[in-house]
C-alpha cells in the first residue's frame, strides 16, 4: 500500500505518517512536506522517484505526471486497469492526503498579485479530484482534523465504501470551495466583484429542526468561522427563524459600540431599544416601546448578561436572548423557563462579522451587492436644512435613530428620546403610513413621543410626514434628502420650529 501526502497545513502530519507507516503504508512526498518527514526520520520517497521526472519551474509541477494520476485512477475492479498498470509500470496510491496552498491568508497578507498567483494550487486540486472520483478504491484525505478518524477506521478494519465515500464528498466541497474563493478574488479584483459568475460559499454549522415551517429542512451555513467561534448555545436549540431574527437583533445592538445597548425584535423587525446607564435600565427602556410585540421575542444584549437583567427578563415570555455573555447567575435564573433559548458570542460585546458582501433570494436566482453600511460620522456630517439647530442630546438621539432606520425594513420611520426609542413603523407601502403607523402605537403604548427624534432611511417624498410629526411633538428630523420637493420638507420644518438634516445617503431595506 502507497500513501501521497503533500500538505500547506502541516500540524498533525508526522504522526499521522507515522501511523500510517506502521499500517504497512509506503509514503510519497513533495517539497516542504518531503523535507518536514524526513527530518522527523520516516521514511519517505521524494516524488520525482516516483515520476522519473524532477521538479520543475520553481515548482510550478511536481505531481502532475501519469505514474502519479495513473496511480490514483486506475480502476482496481478492471483487469483491464490492472494489466495496463503493469505494463507501463505503475504502482497503486491508495491514499491520498492534501491540503491546498494558503490562498486565502496570501490575499489576506499582500496585495502583490505575483505572490498571489503562486499561491494558486494546481497540483494539490487535480490529486484530490482524481482520488475523490477513484474513492471507490482510494481514500482521499483534505482535512487535519480527520487524519485520527481516518486510522481509527483502517486500525479498526472499518474502511468502507461508504466511509470513502463521505471523505470524497468532502474533497469536491474543499476544490469547489478553493475555486471559488479564486473566482470571486479575481472578479472583486478586476470586475469590481460583479463577475458573470458569483459564488456562495458557506459551511454548516448545524442542521435546524425544521426551515421556516415544519415541511421544510434548514440548516446554518457560515462564511469563514463567524459562527463556530462566536455563537455558543447556553440553552436550547435555535430554530431557522431565530437565526434570521438573532441576526437583526444583533447587527442593531452592536452597531453601537462599547454602548450598553438592548434591542428587542420580533418577525424580524425592532420592537424596542434603548441605550441607558446599564444594561437592566436599557432593557426596561426598549421593552417599554411595545411590551406586547416583544411578547415572545428575541432580545440581543450587547455585554454580559447578569442575575438582575436575568430576573427581569423573566418576567415575560421570551423565545430568545442573544448577549456577548452570561454570568452562572443569570443562567441559572433562566433554568426556571422551560422553552427559553440562550446563546452567546463569549465575548464582552456583541462582534458583527461586517460582511462585505449581501444578498437576496429572487425567484430563479439571487440579488447582490455590496453590503450596505452606515459611516460611523454620517449623522454629524450631515447638512443642516434647517434655520433650528439640534441639541447635543438630540444629535445622539439622531445617531440611534437612524441607525436602527437604516436596518429597518422600508418604508420605515423611527422616533428616538433620551436614547430610548420610542415608536418604530416598518415595513409600509408609504411613508406617511409608517409615521403614522408608529405614531398610533406609541399612544397605544402611552408613551409620549414630545421631543423625540425622526429618522428616516430614505427621503420624505411629502411634507405630510413632517405635519404629523410636529403634530406629535417631534423637534428633530434627519433624513436622506433628495426629493423634487425638499424644499417643501425644509419649509415645512422651520414653519414648525424643527431642527432638519439631510445626510445624503439612502439606506434603504426591501
Amino acid at each position: 500500500m502507497r500513501a501521497l501526502i503533500s500538505v500547506s497545513d502541516k500540524s498533525g502530519v508526522e504522526n499521522f505518517a507515522k501511523e500510517l507507516v506502521a499500517l504497512g503504508y509506503e509514503i510519497i512526498s513533495t517539497g516542504g512536506t518531503y523535507n518536514k518527514l524526513k527530518d522527523a526520520g520516516i521514511a519517505v520517497i521524494e516524488a520525482n522517484e516516483v515520476t522519473k521526472f524532477p521538479e520543475c519551474f520553481e515548482g510550478r509541477v511536481k505531481t502532475l505526471n501519469p505514474y502519479i494520476h495513473g496511480g490514483i485512477l486506475h480502476r482496481r475492479d478492471k483487469q483491464s486497469h490492472l494489466d495496463q498498470a503493469r505494463e507501463l509500470g505503475v504502482e497503486g496510491i491508495d491514499l491520498v492526503c492534501v491540503n491546498l496552498y494558503p490562498f486565502k491568508a496570501t490575499i489576506e497578507k499582500t496585495d502583490d498579485f505575483e505572490e498571489i498567483i503562486e499561491n494558486i494550487d494546481i497540483g494539490g486540486p487535480a490529486m484530490v479530484r482524481s482520488a475523490a472520483k477513484n474513492f471507490d478504491s482510494v481514500i482521499i484525505v483534505t482535512d487535519v482534523a480527520d487524519y485520527d478518524l481516518v486510522l481509527n477506521n483502517l486500525k479498526n478494519d472499518t474502511n468502507t465504501v461508504e466511509f470513502r465515500r463521505d471523505l470524497m464528498i468532502k474533497a469536491y466541497e474543499h476544490t469547489a470551495a478553493y475555486d471559488s474563493m479564486i473566482a470571486n478574488y479575481m472578479n472583486k479584483r478586476f470586475n469590481g466583484g460583479m463577475g458573470a459568475k458569483q459564488f456562495i460559499v458557506g459551511s454548516k454549522v448545524f442542521d435546524t429542526r425544521y426551515g421556516e415551517n415544519p415541511h421544510q429542512k434548514g440548516a446554518l451555513y457560515e462564511f469563514d468561522t463567524q459562527f463556530s467561534n462566536k455563537f455558543k448555545t447556553v440553552k436550547g436549540e435555535a430554530s431557522f427563524n431565530n437565526m434570521g431574527d438573532i441576526s437583526g437583533a444583533a447587527r442593531i445592538a452592536a452597531a453601537f459600540g462599547k454602548d450598553k445597548a438592548v434591542c428587542i425584535v420580533k418577525h424580524g423587525n425592532p420592537c424596542g431599544f434603548a441605550i441607558k446607564d446599564t444594561l437592566l435600565e436599557s432593557y426596561v427602556e426598549a421593552l417599554k416601546c411595545d411590551p406586547v410585540s416583544a411578547f415572545g421575542g428575541v432580545v440581543a444584549v450587547n455585554g454580559c448578561v447578569d442575575k438582575e437583567l436575568a430576573v427581569k427578563m423573566n418576567e415575560i415570555f421570551l423565545e430568545v436572548v442573544f448577549a456577548a455573555s452570561f454570568t452562572p447567575e443569570a443562567v441559572e435564573v433562566f433554568e426556571s423557563k422551560k422553552r427559553i433559548k440562550l446563546f452567546e458570542q463569549g465575548t464582552q460585546y456583541l462582534e458583527l462579522a461586517n460582511d462585505a458582501i449581501d444578498f437576496k433570494r429572487v425567484d430563479g436566482g439571487f440579488v447582490f451587492q455590496d453590503a450596505d453600511k452606515v459611516k460611523e460620522d454620517e449623522v454629524r456630517n450631515s447638512e443642516l436644512k434647517s434655520t433650528r439647530i439640534a441639541t447635543e442630546q438630540e444629535v445622539k438621539d439622531m445617531e440611534i435613530a437612524y441607525k436602527i432606520a437604516s436596518l429597518t425594513k422600508s418604508n420605515c420611520v423611527v422616533y428616538v428620546k433620551n436614547s430610548a426609542m420610542v415608536a418604530v413603523g416598518m415595513g409600509m407601502t408609504s411613508r406617511v403610513d409608517a409615521s403614522k403607523a408608529a405614531l398610533r402605537k406609541a399612544e397605544d403604548m402611552g408613551l409620549d413621543v414630545t421631543g423625540a427624534v425622526l429618522a428616516s432611511e430614505a427621503f420624505f417624498p411629502f411634507r405630510d410626514s413632517i405635519d404629523a410629526a410636529a403634530q406629535a411633538g417631534v423637534k428633530c428630523v434627519i433624513e436622506p434628502g433628495g426629493s423634487i420637493r425638499d424644499d417643501e420638507i425644509i419649509e415645512a420644518a422651520n414653519e414648525y420650529g424643527m431642527a432638519l438634516y439631510f445626510s445624503g445617503i439612502r439606506h434603504f431595506l426591501h
